[in-house]
């Protein structure tokens, strides 16, 4: 299966200035959120991008995109009718192929030289199907994710076969329908912001929005009926989502990028220091 686009996502209400934040990547120059997931997609090998957005933004992520902006479709949601919605506003961009989906409001720092978005793709690559990107996560933490039900394809330790997909589950939904085998007591695979998935996700989605559903069109219900259709897997990538759109969010991403980079000892230093300082308090 070849990906050679990719959908990032940023109408949301709530979401649409925070790809526009400046933070200091990992080579410790100033870019946007945006530009740091460009970036992101660029290094998986894929160069064509759509972002969707709401009407009036496109001007605001040109600036942020910097000299990524001429590689960039451009796509609104002119109302905001789900996730799932916003997706589908960028059917006639994916045009019938898989494609990578990414939303502008996670940033991600890899545990290995390739970089998650790279990670993703080439097992959706080598395994020929839809895959989504998960990571563990706390029970405290699921009113903010989807999350999966599945097990362990064969001979792997990251891939799993998915049989269940529910959208921010309380915890004794999640403990009834989607424990997972071999995670740590209280957590669950959740949804790291990052799919590749097929064209049927896209049909399934243009069929949500023609019925009109009540309370706006979700990616999970996809995603779910996607799993009894056709073969669809979870791959547990090595390294860290973070999103910038909690309270901290935006912080906590800044200092895992630094963390990561060039000037991880001088940020240290200082973390170190200021510790110290209020300590003496």
């Amino acid at each position: 299966m070849e990906i050679k686009k990719a959908i990032i996502t940023a109408a949301g209400k709530n979401q649409r200035t925070l790809p526009l934040q400046t933070l200091v990547d990992r080579d410790g120059s100033a870019k946007t959120a945006l530009c740091i997931i460009i970036e992101e997609v660029l290094q998986a090998g894929i160069d064509e991008i759509a972002i969707v957005i709401s009407p009036g933004d496109q001007k605001a992520y040109e600036t942020a995109a910097g000299t990524h902006a001429p590689r960039l479709t451009f796509v609104e949601q002119a109302q905001p009718l789900g996730y799932g919605h916003a997706v589908h506003c960028a059917r006639p961009f994916a045009g019938g192929s898989p494609f990578l989906l990414l939303v502008g409001d996670h940033l991600y720092v890899s545990r290995t030289q390739k970089r998650c978005a790279q990670q993703l793709v080439e097992v959706a690559r080598e395994q020929d199907c839809a895959v989504s990107a998960v990571q563990a996560t706390h029970e405290s933490k699921l009113p903010f994710y989807g999350a999966i039900g599945g097990r362990l394809v064969t001979n792997s330790q990251s891939l799993y076969e998915i049989d269940d997909v529910l959208e921010k589950p309380t915890p004794t939904e999640a403990e009834q329908r989607i424990i997972v085998p071999g995670l740590r007591a209280g957590h669950y695979l959740c949804f790291f912001g990052m799919h590749v998935l097929t064209p049927a996700v896209m049909e399934m989605l243009g069929s949500f929005v023609a019925q009109h559903q009540a309370g706006g069109v979700h990616l999970t219900t996809a995603l779910a009926k996607l799993a009894q259709q056709e073969r669809y897997l979870a791959y547990e990538v090595e390294g860290r989502r973070y999103d910038i759109g909690l309270k901290y969010g935006l912080l906590t991403a800044q200092l895992a990028l630094a963390l990561d980079g060039h000037d991880r000892d001088e940020v240290l230093t200082g973390i170190v220091e200021l510790l110290a300082l209020r300590g003496a308090k």
